[in-house]
């Protein structure tokens, strides 16, 4: 096990590397290390579906869990922000605009990696799923119960030690040989995750840069110790020596991250009505997933302020008052793009 120094080190050495990363041409490392990525993430899902079909385990996990009913939350609206970026996410919609567009090919290529991407992520959503909840994790419910309460609930190690002993019993690989190919995809994706978000907030700050006339922010080595110097605060600041700031505000993900993904919906609507097309295969689904999340942050922050977790009581409010402020944006360029639609109309 790793002490606190040994974390915090190892903390620094990675925002290093995401910052060099990102700084980097996206075709020198990015582009190879997703690309490795991709592979290990497909022999990954070959080999936990085989097993699923090899095996046919059973489902062990009961299908209501009745043994923490008093401290679970509601099925709606906090089940639509656990999904996340097995269904819809919002920071793949800020990755398909900063990274995936600027690899591409052609732009029609755009459609086939963009579904084929969610078509990936919901995969292994519901493989996850599997991994943690049939016999190969746990031989009945009150082993389950057991087994998932000690690796600890929504952990890494659920899917990893659920998945390896799935695996052995599909195709007989050793435990130990499959947990370490499970642990390789799951910190390929750590990685993958962590340089991509210092480099898109590179992006941002350089935009900030643009928009306020701000000199210094243009510069792309300048935008990224900024980027990096909030996440070391945010680490350290709030996590203090240990730097498990990051952890801290985890519980945030889920809500947020809905709420992005449905504000990427509302761009994408506002720029198909400015375009004169059908904007309701946007808008629909958008609607439902902002009511969702916001309803979803609204319950969250109540429940930091009764555990007197200020911190979060802050970052939940701001990011929902923000929400609020783009979508009263994004309705008033729809109004004002009727109204324009409407004078243009030829008259009769």
């Amino acid at each position: 096990m790793f002490g606190l120094a040994d974390k915090a080190n190892w903390i620094i050495i990675l925002f290093v590397y995401a910052a060099i990363a990102s700084l980097l041409p996206v075709w020198m490392l990015l582009q190879p290390r997703d690309f490795i990525n991709g592979m290990q993430l497909l022999v990954g899902l070959f080999l936990l579906y085989g097993a699923v079909f090899f095996a046919m385990p059973d489902i062990t996990a009961p299908a209501f869990n009745t043994q923490t009913a008093v401290d679970s939350p509601s099925l709606i609206p906090l089940l639509f922000v656990t999904i996340a970026c097995g269904a819809v996410s919002g920071f793949h919609g800020i990755v398909s605009s900063g990274t995936s567009s600027k690899q591409l090919d052609k732009e029609t290529d755009a459609r086939f990696v963009g579904y084929l991407g969610a078509v990936g992520e919901g995969s292994l959503a519901l493989i996850t799923i599997v991994a943690v909840s049939g016999v190969a994790f746990a031989a009945s419910p009150e082993e389950w119960h057991e087994v998932y309460s000690h690796l600890g609930a929504g952990s890494v190690g659920a899917f990893i030690t659920g998945g390896a002993n799935l695996i052995q019993q599909g195709w007989g690989l050793p435990v130990d040989f499959s947990s370490t190919i499970l642990a390789v995809m799951v910190v390929l994706f750590a990685g993958t995750t962590m340089d991509s978000g210092v480099r898109l907030q590179r992006y941002i700050i350089q935009e900030w840069g643009d928009i306020y006339s701000i000199g210094a922010l243009k510069n792309g080595v300048i935008a990224t110790l900024v980027a990096v110097g909030c996440c070391l605060l945010l680490a350290f600041g709030a996590g203090g020596a240990s730097g498990s700031g990051g952890m801290i505000i985890w519980p945030l993900f889920g809500s947020t991250n809905q709420i992005l993904a449905s504000l990427t919906l509302l761009v994408i609507s506002v720029m198909l009505i400015k375009l004169g097309r059908p904007a309701k295969y946007t808008l629909i689904p958008m609607v439902f997933v902002l009511i969702m999340a916001f309803f979803a942050g609204l319950i969250k922050l109540k429940e930091y302020y009764v555990e007197g977790n200020y911190l979060l009581v802050f970052l939940d409010a701001v990011v929902l008052v923000v929400s609020v402020l783009v979508m009263l944006e994004a309705f008033s360029v729809v109004s004002k793009l009727k109204k324009e639609s409407k004078h243009k109309a030829p008259q009769g």
